[in-house]
C-alpha cells in the first residue's frame, strides 16, 4: 500500500485526489439558520425544506408550510507551515446560501394517513480555496538541463513556494415528497440533482543556482476546469418510539457524476517548453451513505438529536484509461468510508429561540507511507496521518425569534481541520512526465515535499422565513 501510495503520488496530479472527495463526495450542506446552527442534525426532528439533506421523512412531519432564504457570509483561512516558516490566506464570500420550502397538503379522510406534503431545497456553496506553501530553499533537486543548442549544463533546482488554487460553485438541488401515518411514522423520498463548475490550478517555484534566476512553473495538466453534474436519491423513515422520542434513518444512493473537463498538457518543442489545450469527458461515482438518527422532545420548549452517517461504498471512476485505474486501485488501498457524528438542540423562551451544535467527522484517508523531503532537505520515507485532508469539527450557534407568520433567524459556524498537504512529486518515463514546466526546462522529483495546513471556516448566516 505504501509503495501504491507512492508511485500515485508521482503519476497523478494531487488536486484530483483530494477533489473527488472533497468536491464530488461531500454535497453542500448550506441549509437554514436553524439548520446550520444546529450543524445539520435534524434527521428525526425534520418539519421544514432542509430535512431534504438529511432525512426527507421530515418533510412529513411538516403541519403547515414554510419558505426561507438565506444569506450566507463565509470566511475560509489557510495557514500552511514549512520549515518554520508560515503563509496566511483568507477568502471572503457573500452569496445566497440556500432557499427552501414546503408545502403541506391535509387529507380530509377517515384513513391513518394525515398529510402529504412537498419541498424543494437549493444550496449553493463557494468551493474557492488557496493554499500557498512557503519555500525551502535547502530542498534541492539536481537536474540536467538542455539549454536550446542541445548542450546538457549540470544545476541545481532549488524549492521555493508552492501554490495550490481552487475557483468555483458547488450546488444541490432536491426536491421531495413525505407523508404522515397516524402521527407516528413518516416517510419520506428525494431526487438530489448536483452542480459544479470548478477552476483548478498548481504551480511552484524554483530557483537556478547557474544564474540565481526565480521561475514559476504549472504542474503538467493543469491549470484544468470542469463542468460536471450529478443526480442521486434518498429514502428515509422516522418513528416515534414514544411522545419524547424519536428514531429515523435515511439512505442517499451514490451521486452518478459527468465530468466535462479541459487540461493543459505540456510537452519539450526541442527549442522550449508548449503546450496544447485538450479536454475529456470522465464518469464518476461518489459513496453511497446512510443516516441513522435519534431525537429527545421531552416538551415543546427543547429539542435535540443525534446524527450518525456512515458510507457505504468507495468512490470509483469509470475506467477509460491508465488515470482511472490508477484512481480506483489508491481509493481501494487508502480511502477509509465516511464516519461522521453531528449533535444538534434547540430551546425555546416563548418567541425566542436558541440553538447550538457539534459535528465531528474523521479524515478520508488511512495513514500513507511516501517518499518526502525533510526541512533539511534530505530524503526518507515518511508515515503521515490526516493525509491531503483531515479530521473535520464544527461548532454552531444560533439565535431566532418567531414574530407568528414571519421569522428571522442568525447563526454562526466554526469550522476546523488540520491536514498534511503533498505536492511536488512527479515521474519522468519515455514522453510521459508529470512534472512542473516552465518556458525554458521542466522540473522533476520523485519525491514530494509536505506543508502543515491549517484551515478555519468562519460563516454566519441570516435568514428570513414565512409561515403559511
Amino acid at each position: 500500500m505504501s509503495v501504491s501510495a507512492a508511485f500515485f503520488l508521482q503519476a497523478q496530479d494531487i488536486s484530483v485526489i483530494r477533489n473527488s472527495i472533497d468536491v464530488y463526495s461531500n454535497t453542500p450542506m448550506v441549509g437554514s439558520s436553524k439548520f446550520n446552527a444546529m450543524v445539520g442534525s435534524n434527521g428525526a426532528l425534520g418539519g421544514d425544506g432542509t430535512s431534504l439533506m438529511t432525512n426527507p421523512a421530515g418533510i412529513g412531519v411538516a403541519i403547515a408550510g414554510d419558505i426561507s432564504g438565506t444569506l450566507s457570509i463565509t470566511n475560509n483561512k489557510n495557514t500552511a507551515s514549512l520549515a518554520g516558516s508560515s503563509v496566511n490566506y483568507n477568502i471572503n464570500k457573500v452569496n445566497i446560501g440556500n432557499v427552501n420550502g414546503v408545502a403541506t397538503f391535509q387529507l380530509m379522510t377517515e384513513t391513518p394517513w394525515k398529510f402529504i406534503n412537498v419541498a424543494a431545497n437549493i444550496s449553493t456553496t463557494s468551493i474557492e480555496d488557496y493554499i500557498e506553501s512557503p519555500g525551502n530553499s535547502d530542498v534541492s533537486i539536481a537536474k540536467n538541463l538542455v539549454d536550446q543548442d542541445g548542450n546538457n549544463v549540470v544545476g541545481n533546482m532549488s524549492y521555493l513556494g508552492h501554490a495550490y488554487n481552487r475557483y468555483g460553485t458547488q450546488t444541490k438541488f432536491n426536491v421531495g415528497v413525505g407523508a404522515n401515518y397516524n402521527n407516528a411514522l413518516y416517510f419520506g423520498a428525494s431526487l438530489n440533482m448536483h452542480g459544479v463548475d470548478m477552476e483548478q490550478y498548481d504551480s511552484a517555484v524554483f530557483g537556478l543556482d547557474l544564474d540565481n534566476s526565480v521561475t514559476t512553473f504549472d504542474k503538467q495538466y493543469t491549470p484544468y476546469s470542469e463542468k460536471s453534474s450529478g443526480v442521486s436519491g434518498t429514502l428515509g423513515v422516522i418513528g416515534k418510539v414514544s411522545n419524547q422520542l424519536r428514531l429515523g434513518a435515511s439512505i442517499e444512493t451514490p451521486t452518478w457524476w459527468s465530468i466535462d473537463r479541459a487540461y493543459r498538457d505540456y510537452y519539450d518543442g526541442g527549442d522550449g517548453i508548449y503546450y496544447d489545450n485538450f479536454v475529456e469527458d470522465r464518469t464518476f461515482r461518489s459513496p453511497m451513505k446512510a443516516t441513522l438518527s435519534g431525537a429527545f422532545v421531552p416538551n415543546k420548549n427543547f429539542a435535540i438529536n443525534v446524527d450518525y452517517t456512515l458510507g457505504l461504498t468507495k468512490p470509483r471512476y469509470k475506467v477509460q484509461g491508465d488515470a482511472e485505474t490508477e484512481l480506483n486501485s489508491f481509493f481501494s488501498d487508502n480511502y477509509k468510508n465516511l464516519s461522521e457524528i453531528k449533535v444538534g438542540a434547540e430551546y425555546r423562551i416563548k418567541a425566542l429561540r436558541l440553538r447550538g451544535g457539534y459535528s465531528y467527522a474523521s479524515s478520508p484517508f488511512d495513514t500513507m507511507t511516501v517518499s518526502a523531503f525533510s526541512n533539511a532537505g534530505s530524503v526518507g520515507n515518511n508515515n503521515y496521518s490526516n493525509f491531503i485532508l483531515g479530521d473535520r469539527n464544527t461548532i454552531g450557534a444560533g439565535i431566532g425569534y418567531d414574530f407568528g407568520k414571519f421569522y428571522i433567524d442568525a447563526a454562526y459556524q466554526n469550522i476546523t481541520s488540520e491536514y498534511k498537504n503533498p505536492f511536488l512529486a512527479g515521474y519522468e518515463f519515455d514522453n510521459y512526465n508529470t512534472g512542473y514546466y516552465s518556458g525554458d526546462f521542466d522540473v522533476t522529483s520523485p519525491n514530494s515535499v509536505v506543508s502543515d495546513v491549517k484551515n478555519v471556516r468562519n460563516n454566519f448566516f441570516l435568514t428570513v422565513g414565512w409561515k403559511f
